[in-house]
């Protein structure tokens, strides 16, 4: 045991320590058309991590000109995604990894896991759901409640009619919903299992139901970095699966995503988009996250290339026939930003450049050098299609000397068109809206 305790304090101090490669002063890894370099090899992973630190009194995230930016709710206990009710109640998944996860990755997954402990991941999952409600329209929630209790590192929520689906690391479940209640005391029904195990290296699950309530779309992660556990350990990971509300039947919607997260419907096309959260240790500058419309029934690459037909050698068997039968992402979201909430805006109390583009939440970086990512960015659409560069829309989250006092992950509308943000290290929701408006 000693011997064990020394070999880990050996490999922990140059991860928490300090970084490790190269530093990067620009990163092409956005849009359409990104760069994609050479990939590189070292032999420790480029670990960089932005230690967590309270932010200061008065102190606030940042948002354009002509916007505010307000505590919807703070003292939150590591919120991670929101859902907002059609009576407009906002419901928090408060979440983290289930105790059990990474149980098979061996002693350096171990050792990752304390380093990420730094970054204000790694915390006992609270397991529930919060209701915030703004009874007066202040923007401001006046009552916090827990709405459902005992789950299992819930993440993705939907209600079809009166029935909320919470999607727990492991299952589907299905909860009878009465509008106005700020409570739920009964048990929920497993309508699917969902693939978890010993490893469940990515462990949230997000779903969103269509415009039909026929069907729910169901993210589920990778068992991996790159496929190191084996690929017996893929076997229905890194995918989107469609389940069938009716019929209880789940089907592969489209494959290759290595770690999808946010999901939303593009208002002007009409198509499924997601945020895919990529592969790590290739260099600072390799590979971008990515948002992209999901084809039913394609293939996306993981983890046998990435974005598109860029082979990944460390990869093994090599499968040249995957390879060619991927296809690449529509838009990249810049290297290692971590990119996990997406939602695009379909309300009117934003000034018409915002409609039908995307936000998405950047949670962060903690593998590259200078850190990427810590804030909601935007990317305008027009005719349901990326049309320009990303713009900063919520920032303040990194201190200048390196500290993260926030990390932005899932994003949501309010009822009255306003956006909020999940802030799982800053333990709030921030709503973001016109000075002029609601």
């Amino acid at each position: 045991m000693r011997l064990f305790k020394r070999l880990v304090v050996l490999l922990i101090l140059p991860l928490t320590a300090c970084a490790i490669g190269p530093s990067s002063s620009a990163d092409n890894g956005f849009g359409a058309s990104p760069a994609m370099p050479a990939p590189q090899s070292t032999l420790l992973p480029m670990v960089n991590i932005a230690p967590v630190q309270a932010r200061p009194d008065g102190s606030m995230p940042s948002a354009p000109d002509g916007f505010s930016v307000t505590r919807f709710a703070g003292g939150l206990a590591h919120p991670r995604w929101i859902y907002t009710l059609p009576n407009g109640d906002v419901l928090v998944a408060e979440s983290d990894a289930p105790k059990e996860h990474d149980e098979g990755s061996g002693l350096f997954g171990w050792v990752r896991r304390q380093v990420m402990k730094r970054a204000g991941a790694g915390v006992s999952s609270p397991d529930r759901i919060v209701l915030l409600r703004d009874a007066n329209n202040t923007g401001v929630a006046q009552m916090q409640t827990v709405f459902i209790g005992g789950l299992h590192s819930p993440f993705g929520m939907a209600l079809i009619g009166n029935e909320l689906y919470v999607a727990d690391t492991d299952a589907l479940l299905r909860f009878d919903y009465a509008e106005g209640a700020t409570q739920i005391t009964g048990p929920g029904v497993k309508v699917a299992d969902l693939p978890a195990g010993p490893i469940n290296h990515h462990w949230t699950k997000n779903i969103l139901a269509d415009r039909s309530g026929k069907h729910l779309y169901i993210t589920v992660g990778s068992n991996s970095n790159a496929g190191e556990n084996g690929i017996d350990a893929e076997q229905d990971r890194a995918r989107i699966l469609e389940f069938d509300v009716k019929t209880g039947g789940l089907r592969p919607y489209a494959t290759g995503l290595r770690n999808p997260n946010g999901l939303s419907w593009q208002p002007d096309s009409g198509a499924l988009w997601t945020a895919v959260n990529e592969r790590d240790d290739l260099g600072n500058n390799l590979v971008p996250d990515y948002m992209t419309a999901v084809k039913d029934g394609a293939f996306y690459g993981f983890p046998y290339s990435y974005y598109g037909q860029h082979v990944d050698q460390r990869v093994k068997p090599q499968r040249p026939d995957r390879v060619a039968a991927a296809i690449a992402p529509d838009y990249a979201l810049g290297n290692h930003t971590a990119s996990l909430g997406l939602v695009f805006y379909d309300r009117t109390l934003f000034p018409a450049h915002y409609r039908g583009g995307a936000f998405v939440g950047q949670h962060g970086s903690w593998n590259r050098k200078p850190h990427a990512g810590y804030k909601v960015v935007f990317v305008p659409f027009v005719d349901g299609k990326p049309a320009g560069a990303p713009e900063d829309f919520l920032s303040g989250f990194l201190t200048a000397d390196g500290h993260a006092v926030g990390r932005p992950v899932g994003v949501a509308l309010d009822a009255h068109g306003a956006l909020l943000v999940a802030d799982d290290v800053g333990n709030t929701v921030w709503r973001i809206a016109p000075r002029s408006g609601m």
